[in-house]
């Protein structure tokens, strides 16, 4: 099947894809995007759920990518107000800890190295009479506050691919891309749809395939010049609501490393995360007892009612495909990013990403298009610092007076409902709510707060195809259920989705 001629063809339906798909999209190229699974299905959506600056990556003089991240902190607040939030972090301090006075220093540098508009001041806090203190055991009596943002990392990815879509990119899902060729100064590029093979051309291709980035590259001829990653497994636990735990915690541990323990989803608390190298992106995806009992240890350091292994309701891993630095810890490996582009004279161009964060995914396309900039002189300028993603239009009114709005509209459905549906589409959630004037007209209720309704628009608007995708990316209804109501669930909406049309 021939799937036509464009300019830039994205392999990896990631943060990274995804982005670089819509700023490409808006600058006026033909885009096609490939994901080999669900859009964010590998480590997009086995992050900490954080936009934030990376305060411990100041330790590591990593100054110029704190500033950029916290810069970018404010810029996506803005865009996605319905999807990234202000989260107050606690760091209880004891003997033995980092020194206060390099505290301040290190916080004090991140409250200043970016102006703040929407992100309150760090400052020094006694645990013996703020509430942030009552979870913590009782040798924790003073510590330190600051602020940064919790994303719906998942459901982040799956706006930007709604972006790209709607300004013209065509996105496939399932469909993994098994013959890339130069033809003169074209890409020749063969992907496995559902629909069947489909044959397209691109002047240029970009490789953001995360972990599987040297393995594209290979394909696509690469060779020699096929990158060279760091693979660093990152394991979360999500545990009942820690009691009180009503602020996120960064907790430091006797070897140095820093790890989070963050309000979760109402009614849990996420634990992580973890450094370990493995050799291949399969290993990455997979938690390790070790790693569980490692997090659990440091919950238990702190925390009055820690929890126990047998606590844990869910646990995810993903592996970070990292620059190769040569850095002995894990840990220590940078988190920036690296474009290579790859273009042997009279050949069309491949540009590689490497690394990244989700913090600095729209700052990261903007390099990539600047790095392919020659082959696309008539490129439009960039535009993404400024335009609301998808359902993030609130205008003057903000994101908190929508929420209002739409409940008084909508008497007849459970407030409850109805901020939920906020909280995911922003002001999307008007066209899930459509003309429904009670609960009832949303159909037939799935559990965690899913609606019939909803899962169908899920299929038809945002490539969600399996239980999987609606259960635990576009949503984490999955994670309010037991095993028996999940069961249930995943059979109900795999009949809704199963069927459902190719959107856009």
């Amino acid at each position: 099947m021939q799937g036509g001629r464009y300019d830039l063809a994205i392999v990896g339906g990631g943060i990274n894809g995804a982005g670089i798909a819509a700023d490409a999209a808006g600058r006026g190229l033909s885009v096609v995007l490939f994901e080999r699974g669900d859009l964010a299905g590998g480590t997009s959506s086995a992050s900490s759920k954080l936009i934030h600056g990376g305060l411990r990556y100041l330790e590591q003089g990593e100054i110029r990518l704190v500033r950029e991240s916290l810069i970018e902190r404010e810029v996506l607040i803005a865009r996605a107000p319905h999807l990234i939030r202000p989260l107050r972090f606690v760091i209880p301090h004891a003997p033995g800890h980092r020194a206060r006075a390099l505290m301040r220093i290190g916080l004090f540098l991140y409250d200043h190295l970016a102006k703040r508009r929407r992100i309150p001041a760090s400052s020094a806090i006694d645990l013996s009479r703020d509430p942030a203190g009552r979870p913590l055991k009782p040798g924790f009596r003073t510590g330190f506050a600051y602020y940064d943002c919790q994303v719906d990392d998942a459901r982040l990815v799956a706006t930007l691919a709604l972006d790209a879509a709607e300004r013209g990119a065509r996105i496939h899902t399932r469909a993994p891309v098994t013959r890339i060729a130069p033809r003169g100064d074209v890409w020749d590029i063969t992907a496995e749809t559902r629909q069947g093979p489909i044959d397209v051309e691109a002047r240029a291709l970009v490789n953001a395939a995360g972990p599987w980035c040297a393995e594209v590259a290979r394909l696509a001829g690469a060779g020699e010049r096929a990158p060279r990653l760091r693979l660093v497994r990152g394991t979360h636990i999500v545990v009942p609501r820690i009691a009180e735990a009503e602020d996120a915690y960064l907790l430091q541990n006797p070897d140095g490393r820093i790890v989070f323990a963050l309000p979760f989803e109402q009614d849990f608390t996420l634990i992580g995360t973890t450094d370990v190298g493995v050799e291949t992106p399969a290993e990455g995806f997979t938690p390790s007892r070790e790693e569980e009992d490692y997090l659990i240890a440091a919950a238990g350091r702190y925390f009055v009612q820690a929890p126990v292994w047998e606590d844990i309701v869910w646990r995810f891993a993903g592996v970070r495909p990292l620059v190769e630095d040569g850095a002995r810890r894990a840990s220590s490996v940078s988190r920036d990013y690296r474009l290579d582009l790859v273009q042997a004279e009279g050949a069309p161009p491949l540009l590689n990403v490497i690394g990244g964060k989700i913090t600095t995914f729209r700052r990261l396309a903007e390099a990539a298009l600047a790095r392919l900039s020659p082959v696309f002189p008539d490129l439009k300028p960039p535009w993404t610092a400024d335009a609301p993603l998808p359902g993030g239009d609130f205008g003057t009114q903000g994101y908190d007076a929508y929420c209002h709005e739409l409940v008084r509209r909508h008497p007849g459905i459970a407030p409850a409902t109805l901020l939920r549906l906020a909280s995911l589409y922003g002001s999307r959630a008007e066209r899930i709510v459509d003309d429904a004037e009670t609960d009832h007209d949303l159909g037939d209720v799935i559990g965690g707060g899913l609606t019939e309704r909803e899962v169908l628009h899920l299929g038809a608007a945002e490539w969600a195809l399996t239980a999987e995708d609606v259960l635990w990316r576009r949503t984490k209804a999955g994670l309010h259920l037991d095993a028996t109501q999940r069961e249930a669930a995943e059979i109900l909406v795999q009949h809704l989705v199963g069927t459902r049309k190719e959107p856009f």
